[in-house]
C-alpha cells in the first residue's frame, strides 16, 4: 500500500481505507491494534519510521486512543525479537494475564511478541516502538522474569539513561539512516540487559495512584466546562474522556463523595457566586440557576438551602460581608464530604490525594471564573429560526497574543447559525502610531505597555518569565493579535465547524490629520525567505513600508506611502530590540529615518482577508500562532476573504474559535514575512455541522481532519509540511517544525488531501484523481514565513459542471 515507511499520516487516506494502512504499518513493529467495547475518536495516527541493517524496525508513534496487541501472526514466530514500548506521553495500561500496569509518560515496557498481552492506550500518546531483532538474551530475561510484565525503572540510574537514549531517538529518528541505527541498537541492547539485571518489585498501588489523579483532573475540567449542560451525565463524560462510567465513580469515591454529589456542589457553587456578584443583580435567580444546568428552580432552591443555609433570595439579599473570601486559599465551603466511616491508614492515605485534588480544582475554576453573559433565553421565547448577532469589539479583554489554546475564555457564547462580528487588530499597528494606533481606543487598551504594566502581558506561547530569550512576557513565539475565543454551543470533537465570512470591512484611522483612511504595514523581516539572499549592504536589513487603502474606489488598491529601515528599539521595560522579534513594541518615530515616494509606479490591488482563522487545539498549554496545522491558525491563504466558507475541524468542547492577523492583500509565498497588515473587522456567521448528520450524509466533511476553503468558484485544499506537527514531532514540536518543515513535504501533504478529496467528494478513481490533478489543478505556494511551510492546491468548480461535491 505504502513503501516508504519513514513518514506516514493516516491523513493521507479515505476513512474506509485508514484502518488497513494502519495495520500495516504496526506489523512492522509486530503490532496490531483492536476493537474496544467503548467508542473510540477517530483513528488519526503518524508514524516516522526506519528499520536498521540488522532488521530491527525503530518507530515514534503519535496517535489517538489505541488499544495494542501483538500481532497474530506472532506466535509463528522462533521468538528472536522483543519489543521495546517507550511511552512519551499520553498514559494508559498494560494487562497480561493477572497483572495488570499503569503506564505513564516516561515508563518503558519490555514486551515477548509472542505473548498475549495488551495495551490500552486511552489518550492520545506519542510513543517510540523498537522492535529489536537478534535481542534472544533480553528476550530470555523477559520470559524469566518473576513479573508477566516487565516496566523498566526510569526515575533514576541506568532506567533514565535509557529513556533518555529513546527520547533522542524520537527527536532525530527521522534523519537518520540505514547504517547509522546498529550503534544506537547495540547501546539500546546494552542499556536493557542492565535494566533488567536490577529490576524489582513494586507495588502497583504506588504505579496507578498518580496516573489515577490524572484522570480525575480531566475528569473536573471536563465537568467544569460542561457545568451549564442541564443533562449532563456520567456517561457523556466517560465519552468524552474515553473512561468508562464505573471507573469515573470509584475516583470520586476515593475522595468520599460521587459523580453526582460532585457536580450538583459545582453548579451550587457557580450560582452562589453569581448571586452575590452585584454587577448581575439584574438577572433573575431563576435565570441564573438554568445558566449553571438546573432544570427547576424549586429543587434548585432546596438544594441551595440544605448546602448553604440561607435561600438563593436570602443569599442575594445579604451577601457575606468579604466577597474576596470566597476566593481565599483553603478548602471552599462547598467543597463536596461525607463525615468517612474509620478506615485504614494505608486507605486514609490514599484517599487524600483524591480529595485535595477535587479541593484544589474547585478553588482553581472558582478563581478563573469570570462575569457569564446572558443567559440563554427559556426555550419558545425568541424565534429560533433566527439568528442572533453578537458584536465583539477589540480590547485588552477579548484578545489572546500570539498563542492558542483550549483553556483561554470564551468572550461569548453562541449557537450554530447565528452571526459573529469581530473587530480585529494587526499586530504591525505599532510600527506607525499616528496612522495606526492613536485615538484608537480599543487599540490603544490592547498595545497599553508603560513601565509600570502592560495591558496584556503574554505575547506568545513562551515562557512568562522570558527565561529563553529575554524578549518579554510569552518571548514572541507567537505574534497575532486573536479576537476571541467564541464558544459555539454544542461544538463537540469530531463534529465540523464552518465559518462564513459574510463582510470584512477597514477600521480606519483615528488621528486627527488621517481620520477615515485605511493604514497597513509590510515589514520585510528576518523570518523572510529573502534575508540571506539580498544583493545591496547591508545585506541583513528590515524594512518597514508604511500603505494606504483606498477603499472608496470600485477597484480598491494599496499604494506606498513610505518605507524606514528598523534600528534598535527599546519597550518600556528597558529591552533593546534589534529585530523585530517581540510583538507589540511601537516604534520610535524620531529613531527613523522616512523615505517618501517609493513604489510610485505600483498599484496594489486590495483583496482583504484574515491570515488566521482558528478553532482551539486539542492539545494542552499555550500552542504558538505562528506555524498553521489541522486547527487552521495562520493559514495565510488570501483567499479566506468576503464570500469564502471554511471547515475546521472541532477538537475541543465549544470549538473555540478566533480570528486574527487580517490582511489589506497579500501574494502567494507572503515572501517577505508579512503582508499588508491591517486592522480589519470580520463578519462571520458559525455553523455547526455535527458529525453523525456528516456520517448519515456520507459527507466529505465526516473525514474531514484539516483546514478545507471553499470560494465561490473554486474548492481549496490546504497542505502543510507536517498536516499535525504537534503529534507528530513530540514535545519539542513547536520548536522543531520551524527547522524540519520543507516544500516537497507540503506539496506531498497539499497532493494526498486533493487526492482524497476527489475520490470522496466526487467519486472518482484513484487513477483519475490523480490524471485530473495533473490536467486542471493548480497547485500554489501559500506562505513559506510560518515555519509549517504552506502549498495549497485549487480545483475550480468549472471542471464539475453541475457537481457540487455534496457539500453542506
Amino acid at each position: 500500500m505504502h513503501n516508504d515507511l519513514r513518514r506516514f499520516s493516516t491523513s493521507a487516506f479515505p476513512a474506509e481505507l485508514r484502518q488497513g494502512a494502519w495495520s500495516e504499518v504496526l506489523e512492522q513493529v509486530l503490532l496490531a491494534n483492536a476493537p474496544v467495547a467503548h467508542a473510540l475518536p477517530a483513528l488519526d495516527g503518524h508514524v516516522v519510521s526506519c528499520r536498521s541493517s540488522l532488521g530491527s524496525v525503530f518507530a515514534v508513534l503519535a496517535s489517538s486512543p489505541q488499544v495494542l496487541l501483538p500481532h497474530a501472526a506472532n506466535t509463528r514466530r522462533y521468538g528472536q525479537a522483543v519489543l521495546v514500548l517507550a511511552l512519551l506521553s499520553g498514559s494508559g495500561l498494560a494487562i497480561d494475564g493477572g497483572q495488570t500496569l499503569a503506564l505513564a509518560a516516561g515508563d518503558i515496557l519490555l514486551l515477548d511478541p509472542a505473548q498475549a498481552w495488551r495495551i490500552e492506550l486511552n489518550t492520545e500518546f506519542r510513543a517510540v516502538v523498537v522492535r529489536l531483532e537478534s535481542a534472544s538474551f533480553v528476550l530470555r530475561l523477559v520470559r524469566t522474569g518473576v513479573q508477566e510484565l516487565d516496566k523498566l525503572a526510569t526515575a533514576g540510574g541506568v532506567g533514565a539513561v535509557c529513556l533518555n537514549l529513546v527520547r533522542s531517538v524520537a527527536d532525530e529518528l527521522g534523519s537518520l539512516g540505514l547504517h547509522e541505527l546498529p550503534p544506537v541498537e547495540a547501546t539500546l541492547t546494552e542499556l536493557l540487559v542492565a535494566c533488567l539485571s536490577q529490576r524489582g518489585d513494586r507495588t502497583p498501588a504506588e504505579d496507578t495512584t498518580s496516573v489515577q489523579l490524572g484522570h480525575l483532573r480531566r475528569v473536573c475540567r471536563a465537568i467544569e466546562s460542561r457545568l451549564g449542560d442541564a443533562g449532563l451525565n456520567i456517561d457523556d463524560i466517560g465519552r468524552q474522556e474515553d473512561l468508562s462510567p464505573r471507573y469515573i465513580q470509584k475516583l470520586f469515591k476515593s475522595s468520599d463523595t460521587t459523580f453526582g454529589e460532585y457536580l450538583k456542589a459545582r453548579r451550587l457553587e457557580r450560582c452562589r457566586l453569581d448571586l452575590i456578584n452585584p454587577a448581575l443583580a439584574h438577572f433573575s435567580i431563576s435565570e441564573l440557576c438554568f445558566r449553571w444546568g438546573f432544570n427547576d428552580a424549586a429543587n434548585f432552591s432546596r438544594a441551595f438551602t440544605a448546602r448553604f443555609g440561607q435561600s438563593p433570595r436570602a443569599c442575594r439579599a445579604q451577601p457575606p460581608r468579604d466577597v474576596a473570601e470566597q476566593q481565599r486559599r483553603g478548602r471552599p465551603t462547598g467543597t463536596p464530604r461525607r463525615v468517612p466511616a474509620a478506615r485504614e491508614p494505608a486507605a486514609e492515605a490514599r484517599r487524600s490525594p483524591f480529595a485535595h485534588l477535587l479541593g484544589d480544582h474547585a478553588r482553581y475554576a472558582q478563581a478563573l471564573a469570570l462575569t457569564p453573559k446572558r443567559a440563554a433565553p427559556p426555550a419558545g421565547a425568541a424565534d429560533a429560526s433566527m439568528p442572533s448577532h453578537y458584536y465583539i469589539p477589540v480590547s485588552d479583554k477579548t484578545v489572546h497574543w500570539g498563542w492558542f489554546g483550549r483553556s483561554i475564555r470564551p468572550v461569548v457564547s453562541v449557537r450554530s447559525g447565528d452571526i459573529v462580528t469581530l473587530e480585529t487588530l494587526t499586530q504591525h499597528a505599532g510600527d506607525d502610531r499616528e496612522r495606526m494606533l492613536d485615538g484608537d481606543a480599543g487599540a490603544e487598551s490592547v498595545f497599553r505597555w508603560t513601565p509600570e504594566g502592560k495591558a496584556v502581558d503574554r505575547r506568545g506561547a513562551g515562557p512568562m518569565d522570558a527565561s529563553i530569550c529575554g524578549r518579554g512576557a510569552g518571548e514572541g513565539f507567537g505574534v497575532h493579535i486573536c479576537t476571541g475565543p467564541v464558544h459555539v454551543h454544542g461544538a463537540e470533537p469530531g463534529d465540523v465547524l464552518e465559518i462564513r465570512i459574510l463582510d470584512i470591512l477597514p477600521r480606519t484611522s483615528c488621528h486627527p490629520k488621517h481620520h477615515g483612511r485605511l493604514f497597513g504595514s509590510n515589514a520585510a523581516a528576518w523570518w523572510g525567505f529573502h534575508y540571506s539572499d539580498m544583493l545591496t549592504e547591508p545585506k541583513q536589513r528590515e524594512v518597514v513600508t508604511i500603505y494606504e487603502v483606498e477603499t472608496t474606489t470600485d477597484k480598491p488598491v494599496a499604494r506606498a506611502v513610505y518605507n524606514y529601515r528598523w534600528t534598535p528599539q527599546t519597550d518600556p521595560y528597558g529591552v533593546r530590540h534589534d529585530t523585530i522579534d517581540y510583538p507589540g513594541v511601537v516604534v520610535d518615530e524620531a529613531s527613523v529615518q522616512k523615505q517618501y515616494g517609493v513604489l510610485a509606479k505600483a498599484e496594489v490591488p486590495v483583496r482583504p482577508h484574515f491570515g488566521v482563522l482558528a478553532v482551539a487545539p486539542r492539545e494542552a498549554g499555550p500552542v504558538d500562532s505562528i506555524p498553521p496545522a489541522y486547527f487552521g491558525g495562520n493559514l495565510d491563504n488570501w483567499r479566506a476573504g468576503k464570500g469564502t466558507r471554511l471547515f475546521l475541524p472541532v477538537s475541543v468542547p465549544g470549538a473555540l474559535f478566533s480570528a486574527g492577523d487580517p490582511h489589506a492583500s497579500q501574494g502567494d509565498s507572503e515572501l517577505c514575512g508579512t503582508a499588508i497588515e491591517c486592522s480589519l473587522t470580520g463578519v462571520f456567521q458559525l455553523v455547526l455541522h455535527k458529525r453523525a448528520t456528516l456520517l448519515a450524509q456520507d459527507s466529505y466533511l465526516a473525514e474531514l481532519n484539516h483546514p478545507f476553503l471553499e470560494t465561490p468558484d473554486e474548492w481549496v485544499l490546504q497542505g502543510f509540511s507536517y498536516p499535525n506537527y504537534l503529534a507528530e514531532l513530540g514535545p519539542q514540536a513547536q520548536t522543531q517544525v520551524y527547522k524540519k518543515s520543507s516544500m516537497d513535504a507540503a506539496m506531498r501533504d497539499a497532493f494526498r488531501k486533493a487526492r482524497h478529496y476527489l475520490m470522496k467528494a466526487h467519486g472518482l478513481s484513484e487513477d483519475e484523481a490523480i490524471s485530473l490533478l495533473s490536467v486542471a489543478v493548480d497547485f500554489g505556494i501559500t506562505q513559506v514565513v510560518d515555519g509549517n511551510i504552506g502549498v495549497h492546491a485549487v480545483i475550480r468548480k468549472a471542471v464539475f459542471p453541475g457537481d457540487d461535491g455534496a457539500m453542506p
